[in-house]
């Protein structure tokens, strides 16, 4: 089976967002009983959500957070607090609802899809969703991560995860991740994209001593130096993840691209999901129009990825798990833009004349 034409055939339809569809939103919100962009933020995501849905009214009723899963080789240069094993029992333990990210989905009513792409541990759970490419990955330090057909296989996995959200109508996607030492992974695709250096993208992921917080910069330099020195094409996202990225950044790279085809919103978490969305939009430009941000990473490389992708988080809490827990908040955030846009009244049904405002929409244009 040829996955390079695959792949390309799936996502050269990918649309643009509707400008028309969102210029009408735009109009719509104005003419609401509130001061022109009172709300912010809040209506700029209602109208790109009408840009992405064909509506003006819209109402996130199925919500869904997809999982990738899968462990790195890399883990094995002493980049990581945790044992390689946690991948594992953590996403067993999501399907029971006892993880940060599932406890609060379950708390909201958000579905959540479990999806194994590379754990290396053995479990025994019916309820992960098994799309294993292999048993982790190559350690970065000193060999590919992955071929080339591994990466494609990946992504195409992510994109069958949108597909089936599609069939069953869900309104909204989060994309959260789970593998140890994806931090770093992560740090490396991410500095290989931008052209940065290890230390301005590497941070302390689930935490970490001093003297293991610069092994963990002078293993992405080793990394880097390493895919540089390849032959590779520095250009090619597919080559880059082939290098040094992980089974669960390509797949969740395919799941951004399948959001897009399918024209369902999707939300970035954190770090690793963000270098993912960012993989996507270098695969296809269109992607960036489908995409909504949640929260501010701790690591200082989100920083830099998410300015690429010309987005701003929503908000700061603090936060560095991982698995999709930003994206349960953001959805919150969300459903606030749908319920005013839908339940608001406007100044013509209020009986309020908005002459007054007429100077200022002539501004603000």
């Amino acid at each position: 089976m040829d996955f390079e034409l695959e792949l390309k055939e799936k996502i050269k339809d990918i649309e643009v967002v509707d400008p028309d569809k969102m210029r009408e939103a735009y109009g719509y919100i104005d003419s609401l009983i509130k001061p022109p962009k009172s709300l912010g933020k809040l209506e700029k995501i209602a109208i790109s959500l009408a840009g992405i849905t064909g509506q003006v009214k819209n109402e996130l009723k199925k919500k869904r957070i997809i999982v990738l899963c899968a462990d790195n080789g890399v883990t094995c240069e002493g980049v990581s607090s945790a044992p390689v094993s946690v991948t594992a029992s953590q996403a067993v333990n999501m399907t029971k609802g006892i993880t940060g990210m599932s406890s609060m989905a379950r708390h909201f009513g958000i579905e959540t899809e479990i999806v194994d792409v590379g754990i290396a541990t053995d479990y025994n759970c019916e309820q992960v969703l098994d799309r294993k490419i292999r048993k982790g990955t190559g350690n970065i330090a000193i060999e590919p991560a992955l071929t080339r057909e591994e990466v494609l296989r990946a992504i195409l996995v992510g994109m069958e995860c949108a597909d089936r959200a599609f069939i069953d109508k869900v309104d909204v996607l989060g994309v959260g991740e789970m593998g140890i030492g994806n931090t770093t992974t992560s740090a490396a695709v991410l500095a290989a994209i931008s052209g940065t250096m290890a230390e301005d993208v590497v941070g302390r992921g689930g935490g970490l001593t001093d003297d293991a917080f610069q092994k963990k910069i002078s293993v992405v330099e080793k990394a880097l130096n390493r895919f540089l020195s390849s032959g590779s094409d520095k250009g090619d996202i597919i080559d880059i993840l082939s290098e040094l990225g992980g089974l669960d950044i390509a797949a969740m790279c395919g799941v951004f691209l399948g959001a897009a085809k399918n024209r369902i919103p999707v939300v970035i978490d954190g770090y690793i999901s963000v270098v993912a969305a960012l993989c996507a939009c270098r695969l296809n430009e269109k992607v960036a129009g489908y995409l909504f941000p949640s929260h501010e990473s701790k690591e200082k490389g989100y920083k830099i990825a998410i300015s690429m992708l010309g987005l701003k988080p929503w908000f700061n809490l603090d936060m560095g798990l991982g698995e999709g827990s930003g994206c349960v908040i953001a959805f919150q955030i969300m459903e606030a833009a749908c319920a005013f846009v839908c339940n608001m009244g406007t100044f013509k049904s209020g009986g309020i004349c908005d002459d007054y405002l007429e100077d200022i929409r002539k501004q603000e244009k």
